[in-house]
């Protein structure tokens, strides 16, 4: 087997017109050379990224769109881009296990090739983490203030699953998978060099952690231990056994 013959055919495949549109040249352009890679999960480790990073640009131009639909309170459309969000971000999380597949040593040897760089300076994360205030101001604006309700009318004193509520409830969920992505990302560090370690940017891993316990809209989610305490002081704290009861019967 000619390896070099292979890298060459991979590197530049015959073009036409779906690979022309795609620009696939310069798409698979955007990695090292085959010959150059430091090991063979060099490759994967960067083109997990770039994909994630492509996939932050779908997902911040798609979120661009919903801040539009939600100031028209065109909610069919906000709620129908936020599921294309939901999805994305399944597939951004899904993708990180492709990398639990590098073993510590071989990551190490991709490492040395970051220079001082680390996945705090990705561009596409510090877009997305800039979003929320303004995805929260347009829901607050339009689905809150506009209609006069609050987050306690919409999930209880008003609750009619309407359309404040299923906006709020598409906010919470890609909350959660964003939370859930960064979650599975620290198992992913902790997998590669340990949480014990410093990341490149010499800060040690476990203060990263804080990251992922951070909520975008907190008080979607505070509002359910609000409610829950609420209840709970109504129905008591303490309540008969229902197998006790039912031995008695």
């Amino acid at each position: 087997m000619q390896k070099q013959d292979y890298y060459a055919r991979i590197e530049a495949p015959d073009m036409l017109d779906y690979g022309v549109y795609l620009q696939c040249d310069k798409l698979l352009a955007c990695q090292k050379p085959l010959n150059g890679m430091v090991n063979g999960d060099e490759l994967q480790f960067q083109i997990v990224h770039q994909v994630e990073e492509l996939w932050m640009k779908l997902m911040a131009y798609s979120l661009v769109d919903v801040i539009g639909f939600m100031e028209e309170r065109n909610t069919h459309r906000v709620v129908t881009l936020m599921g294309r969000v939901h999805r994305i971000m399944r597939m951004m999380t899904a993708q990180l296990d492709l990398l639990e597949t590098m073993s510590p040593k071989e990551y190490q040897e991709i490492r040395l090739q970051l220079g001082n760089g680390s996945g705090q300076e990705s561009p596409g994360f510090k877009f997305l983490l800039r979003m929320p205030p303004d995805l929260w101001h347009a829901f607050k604006t339009n689905y809150l203030d506009a209609p006069g309700l609050t987050i306690a009318d919409i999930y209880d004193g008003k609750y009619d699953h309407g359309d404040s509520y299923v906006v709020a409830e598409a906010l919470v969920e890609y909350d959660e998978l964003f939370q859930k992505f960064r979650a599975n990302h620290m198992y992913l560090i902790q997998r590669s060099i340990g949480l014990g370690s410093k990341s490149l940017k010499g800060r040690p891993v476990e203060l990263l952690q804080a990251g992922a316990r951070h909520r975008f809209f907190p008080d979607l989610w505070d509002i359910r231990h609000e409610m829950t305490d609420r209840w709970g002081s109504q129905y008591g704290v303490v309540r008969d056994s229902i197998s006790k009861h039912d031995a008695a019967e």
